[in-house]
């Protein structure tokens, strides 16, 4: 840590500080974080209780429903409450834990997508091995490797945070604690960290996101020689992939990959991400998956049967 910090604790200013707007703010994601964790549950046991979604799909969909979840969890609880209050304040060690916590999460989901692509491409391009190639040996190191990946990105902006000094000013324009919004209170030249900030978060979404819409276009462009059926089945499965990677991607990319300066749609648009994102990424998956749908179907009729016995 910082030697010469005399910050102890931030102010968080939230979305707004209009005390009607706070309440309809507190509602709304409220219902937004419950729809969460009601949507990613779901999905989880379903994939969790069916004999039907054994393929490494939806032990990939299983792992970003999770991630999903956890992701949401590190951000809402503490905005919701937040609202209700009128004074709102986080410690300097609570901070720098929500910037781990983000993003480690967020990093997870991106991998999680990264894995889902190479999923779809092994089915699509290379049916005769996928089971030899996705085997559930090959999956769980691929998922490992997603977490290892993933605490590794959140320990390096954990370490850029600990090495900003902060001497006075402790209000952060935001609803929560990550490196742009704290970049502004640090009395000391930000220009390295702000590169190293573009260069790691910035680089993991742009190359990320480059990747996986490149390995979408061969992808489905492969489809050509599948018949009818399966391409109709293959390009469902793939444009609830690709819907979502846009859905995430474009505001990330829009945060992390510019200059260290803050604007006033950042705050909305970082909602669309943190807690628009998890929240629609189950609807995405159950509305345009048949096989979901009929597992939650099937785990919603056990569990009525068991509670009438």
């Amino acid at each position: 840590m910082h030697l010469n910090n005399t910050v102890t604790e931030f102010i968080l200013l939230g979305l707004t500080q209009d005390p009607v707007r706070k309440k309809i703010v507190f509602a709304t994601f409220l219902l937004f974080y419950l729809g969460t964790l009601l949507g990613n549950f779901l999905i989880i046991t379903a994939i969790k209780t069916s004999r039907t979604l054994g393929s490494p799909m939806y032990f990939f969909l299983f792992y970003l429903s999770l991630s999903d979840t956890c992701f949401s969890t590190s951000i809402a609880p503490r905005m919701i409450v937040d609202a209700l209050l009128k004074n709102t304040t986080i410690s300097f060690n609570e901070c720098i834990l929500q910037v781990f916590s983000f993003h480690f999460f967020g990093c997870l989901e991106i991998f999680i997508l990264i894995l889902m692509a190479l999923d779809r491409y092994v089915a699509i391009c290379k049916p005769l091995h996928y089971m030899t190639i996705m085997s559930p040996r090959v999956c769980g190191v691929l998922v490992a490797v997603a977490w290892v990946g993933s605490c590794v990105h959140s320990l390096a902006q954990v370490f850029l945070a600990l090495s900003l000094p902060f001497c006075g000013p402790n209000v952060i324009d935001h609803y929560l604690c990550d490196l742009q919004p704290l970049l502004q209170l640090a009395c000391t030249d930000t220009y390295v960290i702000n590169l190293l900030l573009v260069s790691n978060s910035g680089a993991i979404c742009t190359v990320s996101f480059v990747m996986l819409m490149f390995s979408y276009v061969i992808i489905l462009h492969s489809l050509r020689n599948h018949s009818a059926e399966g391409r109709r089945k293959a390009l469902s499965t793939c444009v609830s992939h690709i819907i979502v990677v846009i859905l995430f991607f474009g505001p990330c990319i829009f945060i992390y990959t510019r200059p260290a300066t803050t604007y006033p749609m950042d705050k909305m648009i970082a909602v669309f991400y943190t807690l628009g994102t998890p929240l629609l990424n189950p609807l995405i998956y159950t509305l345009r998956n048949a096989e979901v749908k009929n597992a939650m179907r099937k785990f919603w009729s056990k569990k009525l049967v068991s509670d009438d016995k």
